[in-house]
């Protein structure tokens, strides 16, 4: 079961809210409400966050991420739709029951950190357990723990202004996790830091998830950012969720020219993992042809070249013949440069693939082949706008020509011949 679940939720803002959702239910755009003095802040909006995931809102100011947040947790009433959290419908609770879910179950971590400037750090983090009544050693000994998991615990004694924005967004982070909540929301919550502070933020929630395996709703306008922390992605236009799905959904293939746009400047490299582009085990497996077969750029080996003399490969596409190719997995496990989880960004696959020609190893849970990621690959996959079903994960082979580009410029990393323009130029 979805830990959060929303149903069709919308949020009006005006006259006449309920009339404005049935005219959008007929097809009426926000312009039009807008024009009759009504705000559709959020339109329609679907989707469930599984337990243990980090599920990311991304949009720009005016989207309605915001609205949307503060309606997953009762702050604001939806309009019209549902909010579930463990199948209880928050929506349909009173106020008081609403209350006892966000103080023990829901907990929020703000954009400016909200804390109290005349409470110590520690009090400041202990602040949502006294609001649950927990007494007064248990509550300190709690927010203690939270605050040494997020790397204060020298600063307990501290008052808030006598702390870095980041130190004081940590004992904001501190204070959520102290309640043992089932589900966090974070409202663009690293936005006001700087860039560098801000990436410690990020890293220091990532390996938090990774030891708690909390629930979190985070909300934020840069992409980049949500590319990075969230396990699916949902960005909001206008008030609607225009695309629904992992990072590498979103950034192979973009729903609409609006999120194409939004990606053009991702640093794909950080994104896309080796998982995500590897070509399959039967691709690289089989038997080897006769001695003498021809080479697998279609032409016999060069005269004098390295792999005719015997001497060391070159790096570049090379002359070699099908009776080289690896017949096992273990075979292409013990060729290649290097064996990496399906998990890991293409940025670390860079080394390996330049400094051989022999393609990179991709593992899956039990250390067993999975696939390989040749170098003509990884840079089709990390070029621009590379369009569904000549992609990254699709299978398809590279043209000619991207592998000759790929070739070249894995050779101009290692300072050898570009040998595949040769053999473009012959086939």
């Amino acid at each position: 079961m979805s830990r959060l679940h929303a149903e069709h939720l919308y949020k009006v803002f005006g006259r006449r809210p309920d009339e404005a959702v049935r005219r959008l239910e007929a097809g009426a755009d926000r312009d039009e409400l807008r024009a009759d003095g009504t705000t559709a802040a959020v339109i329609d909006a679907s989707f469930s966050v599984e337990p243990g995931q980090i599920f990311v809102v991304m949009g720009l100011s005016g989207s309605g991420k915001s609205t949307l947040l503060r309606m997953l947790n009762g702050l604001l009433e939806p309009t019209s739709g549902r909010v579930l959290f463990d199948g209880q419908d928050l929506t349909a609770l009173g106020d008081r029951d609403l209350r006892r879910v966000r103080s023990h179950r829901i907990s929020m971590v703000f954009q400016h950190f909200a804390l109290f400037p005349h409470r110590s750090v520690l009090e400041n983090a202990a602040y949502g357990l006294e609001v649950q009544g927990v007494p007064r050693a248990e509550r300190e000994r709690r927010a203690g723990e939270a605050l040494e998991l997020c790397g204060l615990g020298g600063w307990a004694k501290s008052w808030p202004d006598e702390l870095s924005g980041g130190m004081q967004q940590r004992v904001g982070l501190a204070r959520a996790l102290a309640t043992d909540a089932d589900l966090l929301l974070m409202d663009e919550s690293f936005s006001a830091l700087d860039p560098l502070i801000r990436r410690d933020m990020q890293d220091q929630l990532l390996e938090l998830q990774k030891r708690l395996k909390k629930t979190i709703v985070f909300i934020t306008h840069d992409l980049n950012e949500a590319m990075r922390l969230g396990d699916r992605i949902a960005v909001m236009r206008d008030g609607r969720i225009v695309q629904l799905g992992s990072a590498e959904d979103i950034l192979v293939r973009p729903a609409n020219d609006y999120v194409a746009s939004f990606i053009q400047d991702v640093d794909r490299s950080r994104v896309l993992t080796a998982g995500a582009v590897m070509e399959p085990v039967e691709t690289v497996l089989g038997t080897p042809a006769e001695p003498g077969a021809p080479a697998e750029s279609g032409a016999p080996a060069e005269p004098g070249t390295p792999a005719e003399s015997g001497g060391p490969a070159r790096s570049g596409r090379q002359a070699r013949t099908a009776a080289d190719q690896p017949r096992t997995a273990a075979d292409v496990l013990a060729a290649a440069p290097a064996a990496v989880p399906a998990a890991t960004p293409l940025a670390e696959l860079f080394g390996p693939c330049a400094g051989s020609a022999a393609p990179v190893a991709v593992t899956d849970e039990a250390g067993g082949l999975a696939g390989v990621v040749t170098r003509a690959r990884l840079f089709a996959a990390l070029a621009d706008g590379a369009a569904p079903g000549t992609g990254p994960g699709t299978g398809a082979t590279t043209a000619p020509e991207a592998e000759a580009e790929a070739d070249a410029q894995a050779d101009a990393q290692t300072g050898a011949e570009p040998a595949g323009r040769k053999e473009v130029a012959r086939a």
